[in-house]
């Protein structure tokens, strides 16, 4: 897949992340001034976040589509991993500033006000979520981009925040039902509690997996597998291999290793095996750069040292 396919299908996921946030956010305000809800708070300043995220994963995406140049060798693709980390950090700042708020109103709890309006409007917030969290994730899969598989989880996480919202609005019409109006005031913190939770363990788990890849995290062991496996189908034609080493960078993957050929190989054979590995392992993982270095044999193998013939070289 070319780069261009793939910052289409990533743009197509930030408009659509961008568009959603805005209906979102006019939904969101509209039922806290309305139902005066600190669960809707929180659900809104949540939103708020995706709003920024959005534009900021705007430029971001043309920024990680720049080739590589004198400034930076590998390109820009790692800025794809700075919005991953950032979103995640953010969210949890959000979570625990709303549980200390959700503790405190728990000692002076306030009643809400059209708990009804504040239930339908949760539930379209899902709705929305779900829908645009299955369209982001689709995109994300096609474009293998980490930055908009984030956003695909941030909306995702949304929508089951929302829908803890809606429960606890239902809840909360059901004690008014029974006469319980005492019961009633405690609902809200105690669901702006949960949703903080439900925020923060997933956020926390999204920012480490960022912060390791920016550490140059190597590639997961299903490429690896694809690398050895490779490695060992063209093993008759050379000695050993070494310095396998490999890092994630946004979407692209690179890897690098030595190969060990005869002494005495044509240098044209040695290139054509360094190609064909490279091509196949370009194949099986797409959007890869491999590197692939020549090292002469030093002739201590087994073969050697009894004096025989290297079984390599035809």
């Amino acid at each position: 897949m070319t780069s261009l396919l793939r910052e289409k299908y990533m743009m197509r996921a930030v408009k659509v992340s961008l568009l959603g946030n805005i209906v979102l956010f006019a939904i969101k305000l509209t039922a806290l001034l309305l139902v005066d809800s600190l669960a809707i708070a929180v659900d809104l300043g949540i939103t708020c976040v995706g709003l920024v995220v959005s534009v900021i994963l705007y430029h971001s995406i043309k920024l990680s589509n720049r080739p590589e140049d004198l400034f930076h060798n590998y390109g820009y693709s790692k800025v794809e991993h700075v919005c991953e980390a950032m979103e995640g950090v953010i969210l949890i700042g959000i979570a625990l500033a709303m549980s200390v708020q959700a503790v405190l109103n728990l000692f002076h709890p306030e009643p809400i006000n059209f708990p009804g309006l504040g239930l339908v409007s949760s539930v379209l917030n899902f709705s929305i979520n779900f829908v645009g969290a299955y369209y982001i994730f689709n995109m994300a899969r096609k474009s293998e981009s980490p930055a908009i598989h984030a956003e695909g989880v941030h909306y995702r996480l949304e929508g089951f925040i929302s829908m803890t919202v809606a429960a606890s609005f239902l809840v909360a019409i059901l004690l008014q039902a029974a006469g319980l109006a005492v019961l009633e005031l405690y609902v809200d913190p105690v669901a702006t509690l949960l949703v903080s939770a439900i925020i923060a363990f997933p956020s926390f788990r999204m920012a480490k997996r960022a912060f390791y890849k920016l550490l140059d995290a190597t590639i997961e062991e299903g490429s690896k597998l694809e690398l050895l496996k490779w490695l060992a189908r063209h093993s008759d034609k050379y000695c050993d291999f070494g310095g396998l080493k490999s890092r994630v960078s946004g979407r692209t993957k690179f890897i690098e290793l030595e190969i060990v050929l005869p002494e005495d190989i044509n240098f044209r054979k040695g290139h054509e095996l360094v190609c064909a590995l490279e091509a196949d392992m370009l194949s099986s993982i797409p959007g890869s750069v491999v590197n692939i270095r020549m090292r002469p044999c030093d002739k201590d193998c087994e073969f050697m040292q009894k004096g025989g013939k290297c079984p390599y070289v035809l």
